[in-house]
């Protein structure tokens, strides 16, 4: 409670900009919201893959005779890659420094539901199952959310990590590459009056 008590009250002193840029969408914003503990990027991709394996236990339970141990064996493998991959995006994203971007919701979201329904034919044989459709529908099932925490949720944890300790992730970075991150990322308004007013003073004295 303390934690959220002074990340609070450090993303008050920040633009709405920028506390857009550390909340991000309806997604982020709830992870946002969370303690940062229970919210690091290997937690969100272990949940992910829980989601997935709880998803996976109809097409096991119907179409395997033993199903539960082999559901179980692949639910951890499963989650302990996405919890992995979460840690590679945490490093990643504290070597390369780099602010979330945005991914694009209309092609990740139905991701998972169509490599369900892949996964769904080839148990129930209404699919032919070769070394492609098998990769295939485990992909689709699985790159979703690793993707995100790589390219949106990793970059923003990181930011929230720098509020919480008092640091501001914004006081380095120029404000022309500030706008230009903001306009990469469908999560943010860049219509900031005080920010533009800003760069407009910070040009003229550059005249």
């Amino acid at each position: 409670m303390a934690g959220a008590s002074v990340r609070a009250d450090s993303m008050s002193s920040l633009s709405d900009s920028q506390r857009e840029m550390l909340t991000g969408g309806g997604l982020s914003n709830r992870f946002a919201n969370l303690p940062l503990w229970l919210s690091h990027p290997s937690n969100i991709g272990a949940f992910y893959g829980l989601l997935v394996s709880i998803a996976l236990i109809l097409p096991y339970l119907t179409t395997e005779e033993f199903w539960f141990p082999l559901w179980l064996l692949h639910a951890s493998l499963l989650i302990f890659a996405t919890a992995f991959l979460g840690i590679f995006s945490r490093l990643m994203s504290a070597v390369t420094k780099r602010m979330p971007i945005s991914v694009n919701r209309k092609v990740l979201y139905p991701m998972p539901f169509i490599g369900f329904a892949l996964f769904t034919l080839i148990n129930t044989g209404l699919l032919v199952s070769n070394t492609f459709t098998q990769y295939a529908s485990w992909g689709l099932l699985m790159i979703p959310g690793p993707l995100y925490i790589h390219l949106s949720w990793a970059p923003r944890w990181r930011l929230l990590c720098m509020i919480e300790d008092g640091v501001n992730p914004f006081q380095e970075m120029p404000v022309d590459e500030y706008l230009n991150a903001s306009e990469n990322d469908d999560e943010i308004q860049t219509d900031d009056s005080d920010l533009i007013a800003v760069v407009e003073s910070f040009e003229s004295e550059e005249e």
